[in-house]
């Protein structure tokens, strides 16, 4: 029954999740550089406990520093349990969206029932690929929250998510400072990683309570992201 159930429901927001006309189409695959250091493997949904992450005011400390405000579309990739999800949907209000994307579809599932028990009208679920996150609409804000280091393909989920970037948008990413097979990313190949693709890094700071660094990053401008031939990977 709940096999059924998730089929649906990737069905559905697949069917939501299409690309506009308003927006590019995303590259092959294929015709992007694999990363040049490991992957780690998704393991779970939650990062850690909420009660830890409230104490820590991880969320307000991404609203702060990525200057979120009521009205934004806020795409939360990679959005698992729905942590930042939840929190962010106040944050933006009423004539705001959060799009809580994931490749995950069970993690989706859940997250969607979670949703309708509280009511969260401004938020859509979006289901990815692990190269591109295929978001239904143009964003002011993306984060990425302790998943980085699993993305198969970031060169190619960074150059697609450009494309539905807004002027003036901006990227932030929360991740811890060790090695990726160990679930973070280290600061300078996170670096390395965007401006590959064309992103400038605006940003860093360590967060209080150590949940790790963000690192908010600006998208290259339009006509200016590199062809996916030309990108070169960082070494680890």
């Amino acid at each position: 029954m709940k096999a059924a159930l998730l089929a649906a429901l990737s069905l559905a927001l697949c069917a939501c999740s299409q690309p506009t006309d308003a927006q590019p189409a995303a590259a092959a695959p294929a015709t992007f550089p694999k990363p040049d250091r490991p992957v780690a493997d998704i393991v779970s949904p939650v990062w850690s406990s909420g009660p830890d992450r409230d104490k820590a005011d991880e969320n307000g400390q991404l609203v702060r520093g990525l200057g979120i405000r009521a009205g934004m579309a806020v795409a939360d990739i990679g959005a698992g349990s729905g942590y930042h999800t939840i929190r962010l949907s106040p944050v933006v209000g009423p004539k705001g969206r959060v799009y809580a994307q994931d490749i995950m579809v069970d993690y989706l599932a859940d997250l969607k029932a979670e949703v309708a028990r509280r009511g969260l009208t401004n938020v859509e679920l979006v289901v990815g690929t692990p190269d591109d996150p295929r978001l239904p609409a143009p964003v002011d804000r993306a984060v990425l929250v302790h998943m980085y280091h699993e993305v198969e393909s970031p060169y190619a989920l960074l150059w697609n998510l450009a494309g539905s970037l807004k002027l003036g948008a901006r990227v932030g990413v929360i991740d811890l400072d060790r090695p990726t097979p160990r679930h973070g990313t280290p600061p300078a190949l996170l670096k390395c990683e965007f401006e590959a693709v064309g992103y400038r890094q605006v940003g860093f700071t360590a967060l209080k309570g150590g949940g790790g660094y963000l690192a908010v990053f600006e998208p290259p401008a339009p006509g200016r992201r590199p062809e996916p031939g030309a990108i070169r990977p960082c070494r680890a």
